[in-house]
């Protein structure tokens, strides 16, 4: 996880780095940037190709791919949508986003399911853990807007937006004036639906995880859900404010989630686990 996480966390960084200052970067930024991701694309195939990777992280993910048998397209997937964000600042309707999250989303649920492990075939729970990345994105474009919008990017569906009469300018006027509007306020709404509908298509999927790892994503699942209703509790004020799942709920369910955890190693310990499915392609592999 350690290495999945680094690999993503260092191309994100490339990209959305605002120490230039805020706005979409152009020029001689941009071109930094595409260079930047252009040497972490080479040393990425070097590593997987069975090379050392420039990078440690390179190396530390090329070692948990082989190991773990994660689809080599995953990661060639998810720097051609963080390539895209140097350029992309908006999405046009639903399913053009969505092809924007197959790369930047679905493939981290993907990269992950392996090693969490399932009960179930892999390709069985795979859909549902794809759909369980995108869930998680869509809740952070939603918490975010006002972030995004200093990035130059809206990720908002335009057709969504111009449904209730909503345009970049007014968001901006908005963030800038630190108010809301009742039409922002309804396009935030029904963006918040289709959300709370990914939700509802990734949860079959969290039985289908081993039972060890199973309390980790449920906790993930709760709590990301909830960012959804900290929103709304918020007056729908994203534009100007980072809405936040409370401190008291986050450790409660936490706790939750730690003695679940537990009790599933003991059980494991004790052999009476039902059979999961990590092992077979990592042995195929190795």
């Amino acid at each position: 996880m350690h290495a999945l996480y680094g690999f993503a966390r260092w191309a994100d960084d490339i990209v959305d780095s605002l120490e230039d200052g805020p706005g979409a970067p152009t020029g001689d930024e941009a071109a930094r940037r595409a260079a930047a991701l252009d040497r972490l694309s080479a040393d990425l195939v070097r590593g997987l190709a069975g090379g050392q990777g420039a990078e440690p992280v390179v190396t530390a993910l090329a070692d948990t791919s082989g190991r773990y048998a994660i689809d080599p397209r995953h990661f060639i997937d998810f720097l051609a949508s963080m390539r895209s964000d140097l350029t992309v600042t908006e999405y046009a309707d639903y399913a053009a986003l969505r092809g924007y999250m197959h790369g930047s989303a679905a493939v981290i649920g993907l990269q992950m399911l392996p090693v969490l492990g399932t009960v179930v075939p892999r390709e069985e729970a795979a859909p549902y853990a794809a759909e369980l990345g995108v869930a998680f994105q869509l809740t952070n474009f939603l918490r975010d807007v006002g972030e995004d919008l200093d990035r130059g990017r809206v990720y908002l569906p335009q057709d969504l937006l111009a449904a209730h009469g909503v345009d970049r300018e007014l968001l901006r006027r908005c963030r800038d004036e630190g108010r809301t509007d009742p039409r922002v306020t309804a396009a935030l709404r029904a963006f918040a639906d289709l959300t709370r509908a990914a939700y509802r298509r990734a949860a079959p999927g969290v039985p289908m995880l081993d039972p060890v790892a199973r309390p980790c994503i449920r906790t993930a699942f709760v709590l990301y859900g909830g960012i959804l209703d900290a929103v709304a509790d918020d007056g729908w004020t994203v534009l100007n404010r980072r809405s936040a799942v409370p401190r008291r709920r986050r450790a409660l369910v936490a706790a939750d989630g730690l003695l679940r955890v537990a009790a599933a190693r003991l059980t494991a310990r004790r052999g009476s686990a039902p059979a999961a499915y990590p092992s077979a392609p990592c042995e195929e592999a190795a």
